[in-house]
């Protein structure tokens, strides 16, 4: 059978990392955690990712107090997943920042991600309350905004869907620094589960065109300097579409998900299985991509059971711990996720027309004649676009 927990051996926690990226920014890792970013400016001092638990947390706060004494205005909740959320409280922020649909992913999802992270990564969860719930936004965004730290501008984005219909990325033109959360790996596979994989190559043509001299990826140490950024994307590029391209061959060809669990093992381990989290997100990743090749939009809400028959579907394989519904029987059950999810926007209802201009220019896309849709942030205020021609604008003048 197919283990649900992850059996590799990593003590989350272990070789913590604080690298500086640039001047006032820097990057937390440590093996089997989020990253967490950090920007520090003449004001106070902005966090990208909350790690999974309080005491987590507390560890990167440490690692900020070394630097600066300032305090932490913002934490930026780059997408709804539990692992980079349930620590926002330990930094006592003066707002906890997502986009509008990260807000919406964790009223529908939010509980259910919780109970499912903490059962296949209980080292990562480890002290945390078993009373825990969610913890969201307290200030949401459409598409982008604009906040100054003092003498720093930092740029929070939602460039399109991938890694989840609402990834936010974090840019710091000044610096050239981008903080991409779960968008952009670079020692460990993406994670899938929740994915948009056909627009996914486009979130990361648009963080390519930001042309950044430092990423922070989601987990692991950060790319530092042009070449090993482009690394990073197009490594993340080719598993995406690998995968995508692999479930899809399956799909035409009208196999099951078991034969297609198989099928995309071995398109992807040859270059990729020796990257962290191949066989544990291996089974999730191969569900998400086989409903989307059957059609599935939205990727379904994941709970305990939906884990359980994904281990029956599987049954024994030879890939470890990971796990989803099986497509198969899942299809028909679209209704209670598609009803919650619906309403959210299409890749073709945000930034479909955002295009990478072909000319070398500035470095930083972001236009400064956006300014409706790129507002400087405001206690408890919400960031509201109107989407389309907002939008269009985050990579106005891009190169």
């Amino acid at each position: 059978m197919v283990d649900n927990t992850n059996k590799s051996g990593i003590a989350p926690g272990e070789n913590e990392r604080f690298e500086k990226l640039a001047p006032g920014c820097y990057a937390y890792s440590a093996d089997g955690c989020s990253s967490t970013g950090v920007v520090i400016g003449e004001k106070g001092v902005l966090v990208v990712g909350a790690q999974a638990t309080p005491e987590r947390a507390k560890k990167v706060l440490l690692k900020i107090r070394d630097v600066t004494d300032k305090p932490v205005k913002q934490v930026v909740l780059t997408h709804f997943h539990a692992d980079g959320c349930l620590g926002a409280p330990a930094f006592e922020p003066g707002e906890i920042v997502a986009s509008d649909l990260t807000r919406r992913m964790l009223d529908t999802r939010g509980r259910d991600e919780i109970r499912v992270s903490r059962e296949r990564l209980p080292a990562l969860f480890e002290g945390l309350a078993e009373d825990t719930g969610i913890v969201g936004p307290t200030m949401t965004i459409a598409s982008s905004m604009t906040i100054d730290l003092g003498g720093l501008d930092v740029r929070l984005m939602h460039l399109g869907r991938g890694h989840t219909m609402g990834d936010l990325v974090v840019w710091v033109p000044e610096r050239a620094v981008l903080f991409a959360g779960d968008l952009v790996q670079t020692s460990a596979v993406p994670f899938c589960g929740d994915a948009h994989l056909a627009d996914w190559p486009r979130a990361l043509d648009r963080i390519s065109a930001f042309r950044p001299s430092a990423l922070m990826p989601g987990c692991g140490r950060a790319a530092i300097g042009a070449a090993a950024v482009t690394a990073a994307i197009e490594t993340t590029r080719d598993f995406v579409t690998t995968l995508q391209d692999a479930a899809n061959a399956c799909v035409a060809q009208s196999l099951g998900l078991k034969d297609t669990f198989l099928a995309v093992q071995d398109a992807l381990a040859p270059q990729f299985g020796a990257m962290t989290g191949f066989e544990m997100n291996l089974p999730l990743n191969v569900a998400r991509a086989y409903d989307e090749g059957l059609g599935l939009d939205q990727p379904q809400i994941w709970t305990r059971e939906r884990l359980a028959d994904l281990e029956d579907a599987l049954g024994e394989t030879p890939s470890g711990s990971g796990a989803e519904e099986p497509a198969e029987e899942a299809a028909p059950e679209q209704g209670e996720a598609a009803q919650s999810d619906s309403e959210l926007v299409a890749e073709s209802e945000f930034a479909a027309s955002l295009e990478q201009a072909g000319e070398a220019g500035d470095r930083d896309p972001v236009s400064e004649d956006s300014a409706d849709a790129d507002e400087t942030a405001q206690p408890g205020a919400t960031q509201d676009t109107a989407g389309g021609d907002d939008a269009a604008k985050v990579l106005e003048n891009a190169r």
